[in-house]
């Protein structure tokens, strides 16, 4: 189980169950894109899951600096009266990089060269954002649960403790 930070939502916990879906959709996405690399991040800069040539790239980096992206791109968003840009797309000699936050929560980095193009991996993260989207409210509903245990918990006194065992 990976807990982390969300600024939308606050304290979420990324099970086993979420953390192979996530997995499973970069997998298909970055197939599907022809892309080289994929990376799913919190808005935080936080690696939550990736698919590809992961080896080539340092990934903590990237992470980082595409949450440090989508956070100064939202400060232009916001001083032309947006709220803010869902979708960066950097091009390269190279390689592109197709950026975008899906749910107001987390951040796709498709990294991609001229075996893919550009409206191919919009019309792949498209379809990928929303299978995410049903994944992070799945596990919202089951942290929602989590939540409520444990708040029973917290309301178990010592008598309550001391009568089950007898």
């Amino acid at each position: 189980m990976v807990s982390f930070q969300t600024m939308a939502q606050g304290h979420f916990i990324l099970r086993e169950k979420e953390s192979e879906a996530f997995h499973a959709l970069l997998k298909r996405l970055q197939a599907d894109a022809y892309a080289k690399v994929v990376f799913l991040i919190d808005k935080n800069g936080s690696m939550l899951a990736s698919a590809g040539e992961t080896a080539e790239y340092d990934a903590t980096s990237i992470a980082s600096l595409a949450a440090g992206n989508i956070a100064a791109t939202g400060g232009l968003a916001n001083l032309i009266g947006e709220k803010e840009f869902s979708i960066l797309f950097h091009e390269g000699e190279k390689d592109n990089m197709h950026i975008s936050v899906i749910a107001n929560r987390l951040i796709l980095v498709v990294i991609f060269d001229k075996r893919s193009s550009v409206g191919l991996v919009r019309l792949r993260v498209r379809k990928v954002n929303d299978e995410i989207t049903r994944i992070l409210a799945q596990a919202d509903a089951a942290g929602s649960e989590a939540d409520l245990s444990i708040d029973t918990l917290e309301e178990l006194t010592d008598d309550d403790i001391e009568s089950l065992f007898k």
